[in-house]
């Protein structure tokens, strides 16, 4: 049997309603695509991988005893797979049509590109954007922009660019651009590792791309809560290590020292005006972290 052209990684952790919904909009949308679909089941309560084999054979199941985070379950997955291009797909996203074959074209078009994300919409409001793109982010503050970010979409992010970084959610990368510059970054757990993964890709001197052709709906921030205890711990003590990653020299102190006296604590701040003692104490916990050179899950 030929390698199939796409490979589809697929992370699941205590969430088999949402990578089922996945599974069945992929059964009707990539009939005439060349692809295997892994689902690598990330420590789920109950083993998900038994139930999504019985439903989706033609899946490839691989389960881990143990939650080995956002880039571990990936990592799983790619080495599992064939294909020539790996599409990381978070399982709480839908496909809409078979337009996934567009960002296949455009790393085909150009050898500099190293990666590519569809336009993501949020699925509630319909039509409103998630990613059209990504700003630079800035040496210091560490902060980007999502292009379009909550604007309806009316066609006015229609056009492929060139964006800072790809989304995590929805990201195709060439097989060659992986075994050249090694695997996602299991460092960070869950959050900023595809940022440290595209930084790498943008070093070597890929060129990462927005391809609008292509669109998935996301439901967003179902697995941690969009303002959770688990959520702002690794937000805080990753985006430190990043900085610690990949900045240098005085950029690098200035980026650190500005996360501690300005950014985190200006997340106390308004987190106590909240009321949310909780998130006060992830974030001392993610800086706690940085400290002592915590990496991976929060123990």
């Amino acid at each position: 049997m030929m390698n199939p052209e796409i490979s589809f990684i697929v992370v699941n952790f205590n969430g088999l309603t949402h990578t089922r919904e996945l599974l069945l909009s992929m059964q009707v949308h990539l009939q005439r695509v060349s692809c295997e679909i892994i689902v690598v089941d990330n420590g789920s309560r109950n083993n998900e991988s038994i139930p999504l084999s019985e439903e989706f054979p033609e899946v490839i199941n691989i389960r881990s005893e143990i939650n080995l985070g956002f880039s571990g379950g990936n990592n799983i997955g790619i080495r599992a797979s064939a294909g020539k291009y790996i599409m990381l797909i978070n399982n709480d996203t839908l496909l809409c049509d078979s337009s996934v074959s567009e960002l296949v074209k455009m790393l085909e078009s150009d050898s500099s590109i190293g990666a590519v994300s569809p336009k993501i919409h949020f699925i509630s409001p319909p039509g409103t954007i998630q990613f059209a793109g990504f700003t630079e982010m800035t040496c210091i503050t560490l902060r980007n922009r999502g292009v379009g970010y909550n604007e309806y979409d009316r066609g006015q992010y229609n056009t492929p660019a060139e964006t800072a970084s790809t989304h995590g959610a929805a990201m195709m990368v060439k097989r060659e651009v992986i075994e050249k510059i090694g695997y996602m970054p299991e460092i960070y757990f869950l959050y900023y590792e595809e940022l440290d993964w595209c930084t790498k890709m943008k070093e070597f001197g890929y060129k990462l791309m927005y391809q609008p052709a292509a669109l998935i709906i996301h439901k967003e921030s179902q697995s941690t809560g969009s303002d959770s205890y688990l959520k702002r711990y690794y937000l805080t003590r990753n985006r430190l290590l990043f900085a610690r990653r990949n900045r240098k020299g005085i950029v690098r102190l200035l980026a650190i020292v500005y996360q501690l006296l300005v950014a985190d604590i200006k997340l106390i701040m308004l987190s106590l005006v909240k009321g949310r003692k909780d998130l006060v104490m992830a974030t001392l916990r993610g800086i706690y972290g940085y400290f002592m050179l915590n990496k991976g899950s929060a123990k």
